[in-house]
C-alpha cells in the first residue's frame, strides 16, 4: 500500500462495465513526509468520495482488484483517507507529525 495525493481526474466515455459508478483519479505517490515520489498514476476511487487534493491510501496490483470485489481490471484502488502521518526520526526518538492538508510538520 502507498500514500498518495489526488492531483487530477480521468474522464472516460467508455470503460469496463464493472467500473460503472466509479471515478478514476490521477494520484501522485507520497513518502512518509508527504513529499512527491515517482510518477503519477491512475487509481479507481474505491471509497467513492475522494476529491482533488485529498491524501489517500492506495492499494495496488492484485489487491486493487480484490478491493473492488475481484471483478474489475484495475492496477490501483483508493481504499482510504489519511488524517495524519506520524513517524519517528530515529527509533525511540521524537515523533514527527505531518498535517495532510497543510503539509506542515510539527514535532510531537
Amino acid at each position: 500500500m502507498q500514500l498518495g495525493r489526488v492531483v487530477g481526474q480521468v474522464v472516460c466515455t467508455v470503460k469496463d462495465r464493472n467500473l460503472e459508478g466509479y471515478r478514476l483519479f490521477v494520484v501522485q505517490g507520497l513518502d512518509e513526509r508527504l513529499r512527491p515520489v515517482g510518477k503519477p498514476f491512475v487509481a479507481v476511487d474505491g471509497v467513492r468520495c475522494a476529491g482533488p487534493g485529498d491524501v489517500v491510501w492506495v492499494t495496488q496490483k492484485r489487491d486493487a482488484a480484490i478491493a473492488l470485489g475481484d471483478r474489475a481490471p484495475v492496477d490501483a484502488t483508493i481504499v482510504g483517507y489519511v488524517d495524519e502521518v506520524s513517524t519517528e526520526e530515529t527509533p525511540g526518538g521524537p515523533v514527527r507529525v505531518v498535517d495532510r492538508g497543510l503539509d506542515r510538520e510539527s514535532k510531537a
